[in-house]
């Protein structure tokens, strides 16, 4: 049985509290109002105003412009007036009167659209102190977003290889299943927690999904488009679905798995392959819609076919890149001694063959629409290129160049150290991929990594330790009565 060290639980409580503080301060100090707004933008830019003298001068000059086709209309029309009127022998002093009329006009009309021009820029000026408003309010929510997806779609990425063994009557690893289950402890309580946070969206709490504000939908033709799927009580009761369907199989897989050990046959071990068949149609279905849902309804204007692909590949890789972390620091500890490095090469296999599928879905999904150049579509993509150019690319690189460089290598997957650095990087790339997934169209070009980012990773990565490791000194961490234990003790690649 595996005992929960008290270094570790003291770690994983340390990194909860230091997590709520850093969440707390970045709602705190979120901005309330236009008025902190406009000091924050006139600290950014030394003291002057963001982004609205450029806005007042663009409207003043189209004014100008359009007051001198006036002036130039409106002399035309009193100088054909006038000359009817003048006396053929004061033609001097007719050209005098003439000038006088141009200059008075010309002021007037200027001096009235120069007043016009101003209410206007004043308007937008408002406007868009509105609109950082809300993005700088919607900054600690989006942070705190990003980590509890995150950390709760790893669980289920686990879930996901979990039931692909037990369908696939895999022979090498029965021995991790203990390990697997322990990760997927997780799911429910990272299920409550997102499940509440989803409510409190649809409460108008914050401005993540613009879909839920009805202000919103009546001047927008597209989301009204939409209205039919996405409405809050139909968006609710789907997540209510998804997320009770997933663990009530995580919660009868590892049921039948317990009952196994001391069963007399395989009855629950032939249990297990059929629930777990059915779960990967019902997951395979409920995650792609899910990642609609959740991730590309942030930005209602824009979708991808490939996108439910693409999010599955990013927490499938992180989910298999935690099993096997877990593994080391179990194997480090002295436990799993039947876990040899056969194993552990099949898993560091796992990690490099999805990270290279997670880059061609990356690829075919940037290259397709890049290519295609259609408006509604790049600029999904310009919008992260311009705005977040090096979590962007840098995403690129933690996920693939560096996994494939290091992973590439047939004794590296052996090595321990080497699986650390390398799922590390691998973890780090992924929530940053989430992280360019959700920020852009949530909080635009007010973003940076900052407390509130920080807080919300510490908070779930303690909570994800405590409860991954607590149920890992629940049960014995080898399965005895699996058909294929034996096999898997022996395994050797």
């Amino acid at each position: 049985m595996y005992t929960f060290s008290s270094k570790l639980k003291t770690f994983s409580i340390i990194l909860m509290i230091l997590g709520v503080l850093g969440i707390g301060y970045g709602f705190y100090t979120a901005p309330k109002n236009i008025e902190e707004v406009e000091k924050i933008l006139a600290a950014d830019s030394h003291g002057g105003h963001h982004k609205a003298p450029n806005a007042e001068t663009t409207v003043h000059e189209e004014s100008s412009h359009e007051s001198s086709h006036a002036a130039t209309a409106h002399l035309d029309e009193k100088k054909d007036i006038h000359e009817v009127s003048l006396d053929s022998t004061n033609a001097d002093t007719a050209k005098v009167h003439e000038e006088v009329v141009v200059e008075t006009v010309s002021h007037t009309a200027h001096k009235e659209i120069k007043s016009i021009s101003a209410e206007e820029a004043h308007k937008a000026h408002e406007e868009h102190l509105e609109h950082v408003l809300h993005q700088l309010q919607n900054k600690p929510w989006a942070a705190f977003y990003v980590a509890c997806i995150f950390f709760m779609l790893v669980s289920l990425g686990v879930l996901a290889f979990y039931a692909i063994q037990q369908v696939a009557q895999a022979g090498w690893s029965p021995v991790l299943f203990r390990v697997m289950q322990g990760i997927t402890a997780y799911l429910p309580v990272g299920s409550i927690i997102f499940f509440v946070f989803l409510i409190l969206c649809g409460l108008h709490l914050n401005h993540l999904f613009i879909w839920l504000d009805p202000e919103v939908v009546a001047h927008d033709k597209i989301i009204q488009n939409k209205a039919g799927y996405l409405n809050f009580p139909f968006w609710i009761i789907r997540a209510a679905i998804f997320l009770l369907g997933w663990n009530l199989y995580r919660y009868f897989s590892r049921k039948n798995c317990l009952a196994q050990d001391e069963s007399n046959d395989n009855s629950f071990y032939k249990k297990n392959f059929n629930i777990s068949a059915m779960f990967l149609v019902f997951f395979i279905v409920t995650e792609s819609i899910m990642s609609w849902d959740w991730i590309m309804s942030i930005d209602p204007h824009w979708f991808s076919t490939l996108f439910g692909w693409y999010v599955f590949a990013s927490f499938f890789v992180s989910g298999i890149t935690t099993i096997c972390m877990v593994t080391l620091y179990l194997k480090s500890k002295g436990y799993l001694e039947n876990v040899n490095t056969s194993h552990i090469h099949d898993l560091a296999k796992f990690m490099f063959g999805i990270s290279v599928f997670w880059t061609y879905l990356w690829f075919s999904q940037f290259m397709l629409i890049w290519y295609a150049n259609i408006p509604e579509e790049v600029t999904y993509f310009v919008t992260r290129i311009e705005m977040y150019n090096l979590p962007f690319f840098g995403a690129v690189v933690m996920n693939f160049l560096f996994p494939i460089l290091i992973l590439i290598n047939t004794d590296f997957k052996r090595i321990t150290w080497v699986l650390v650095m390398a799922g590390t990087v691998i973890l780090l790339g992924h929530y940053i991929d989430f992280f360019n997934m959700i920020m852009p169209s949530s909080v635009g070009d007010q973003w940076f990594i900052g407390v509130s980012e920080i807080g919300s990773v510490l908070f779930f990565l303690g909570l994800f330790i405590f409860v991954v490791f607590s149920a890992l000194t629940k049960v014995p961490l080898l399965p005895k009565r699996n058909p294929y234990i034996e096999e898997s003790k022996h395994f050797h690649y």
